[in-house]
């Protein structure tokens, strides 16, 4: 309890390097610490039907309502095929120009030599990413008040989370906590179903998320409520804009950090790119660009831990469980597991040639969970954090300062305390590998 309370994830890493893959806590409740991929396995996918989301994941819907995140059973599935068209290949292709101009936008106002913090410039840049494919460039000023309404909810939630969440009172119960959060839902439903008032009553096509959400039907031919809509849109909201923003912070701490990857890194937007735009095209030949993305994710997963609970008594790795039991799965703690990476502490985007990530045993890696709840939006996620990164680093390159540091926070997600001070060095018309 004592290294949970003053260090999460310190206190995962402890428990397994001291106790093993799977580990029993002495509390008053039948909690359970896993890292055995095959036992992660079993409990997302193989067995996923004998679990729900546990009482700090049920507890988020007092956030985000009844969306993806957090539903269960069948209204689950048949929202996941209800949103799932979303996300279709085609769909996402019309998003690569607006992720391109987004950051373009942002580094026109950046300027060579001064020090920004670029974890809110992330989160700016991905805010109107997500702001605009969801609810399209002519309510960009109340999509923008959702997105920082949202941000200071998570910051709020995050101070109630660990394992002391597990006894947070009723959300019934009028605590300060609980009024706070509710005056913060309030504000984000009236925000958003304003939105959804008026794509309703228009007369005009919209192509956006938020339109094709409304539009969705199911074999029936029934169609979400606006609650429904409501609650998918803030999920959407949350996962396209703070986990994409955080994957991309630490992707640019960790090359400024380590001057000779952003060289490599560089090069390659330079060859392929030649000074132009990055598109959809391109990515297939940014393979520096992904492994720069995939090694930060491991190192820092913006979904840093989550957890399970038995429907039913059940076996996972050959032992019996009660019904009740919660498993607690932490990617921090399995992506930095020796027996899954070569010197785990190290940042080694090179590690991911030769397709590192289908070589590797399944759950060694899980950036966006598995099973059938893996998350929905995981592809528009990667296009994005390609795209925002090769754009930034092909006009600056980032440096330390000495300011620079990280100080996580391990909330809904995985944040960094303070920000992250970085220095901007301007590339110019030299060729991007000179700075080696």
């Amino acid at each position: 309890m004592r290294a949970f309370n003053t260090d999460v994830l310190g206190g995962l890493t402890l428990v397994h390097r001291k106790y093993g893959d799977f580990v029993r806590t002495r509390l008053p409740l039948q909690l359970y610490f896993v890292a055995d991929p095959r036992a992660i396995d079993e409990i997302l996918v193989k067995k996923a039907d004998a679990f729900r989301k546990d009482r700090v994941s049920r507890l988020l819907s007092r956030v985000v309502g009844n969306g993806l995140l957090v539903n269960e059973g069948e209204s689950w599935r048949r929202q996941r095929r209800l949103v799932q068209p979303a996300f279709h290949h085609q769909q996402l292709q019309s998003y690569a120009a607006l992720m391109t101009g987004a950051i373009e936008r942002a580094r026109d106002g950046w300027r060579g030599g001064e020090t920004r913090d670029v974890h809110a410039d992330m989160m700016g840049v991905t805010l109107n990413i997500v702001a605009e494919a969801l609810f399209g460039a002519d309510v960009s000023a109340a999509a923008g008040d959702v997105g920082h309404t949202i941000s200071e909810l998570m910051e709020d939630f995050g101070r109630i989370l660990g394992l002391s969440a597990r006894f947070q009172p009723p959300a019934w119960v009028p605590t300060p906590t609980n009024r706070r959060l509710r005056r913060s839902k309030r504000r984000i439903n009236d925000l958003i179903q304003g939105i959804i008032d008026e794509r309703r009553n228009s007369d005009e096509s919209h192509d956006d998320l938020l339109s094709l959400l409304i539009r969705a039907r199911d074999e029936a031919g029934g169609k979400m409520t606006d609650t429904q809509v409501r609650d998918e849109a803030v999920v959407l909201f949350l996962a396209g804009h703070e986990t994409t923003a955080l994957a991309l912070t630490y992707a640019l701490h960790l090359l400024a950090t380590h001057p000779e990857s952003q060289a490599r890194l560089a090069e390659e937007i330079g060859r392929v790119l030649g000074g132009r735009s990055p598109g959809l095209a391109d990515l297939e030949k940014l393979a520096m660009t992904e492994a720069v993305v995939l090694e930060s994710m491991r190192l820092y997963p913006p979904a840093w831990g989550f957890a399970r609970e038995a429907l039913a008594p059940v076996e996972i790795a050959g032992f019996a469980f009660p019904k009740g039991a919660e498993f607690v799965i932490s990617p921090w703690v399995v992506h930095r597991d020796a027996r899954n990476f070569e010197n785990p502490d190290a940042f080694k985007p090179e590690r991911w040639q030769n397709d590192l990530q289908h070589r590797l045993a399944k759950f060694a890696y899980f950036p966006f969970g598995g099973g059938p709840r893996v998350c929905i939006g995981n592809r528009f996620a990667m296009m994005e954090a390609k795209l925002v990164l090769a754009s930034a680093v092909q006009r600056f390159r980032f440096e330390p300062t000495p300011q620079t540091k990280i100080d996580l926070f391990p909330s809904v997600t995985l944040r960094p305390r303070g920000g992250v001070s970085l220095r901007l060095v301007e590339r110019g018309s030299v060729a991007p590998c000179s700075d080696t």
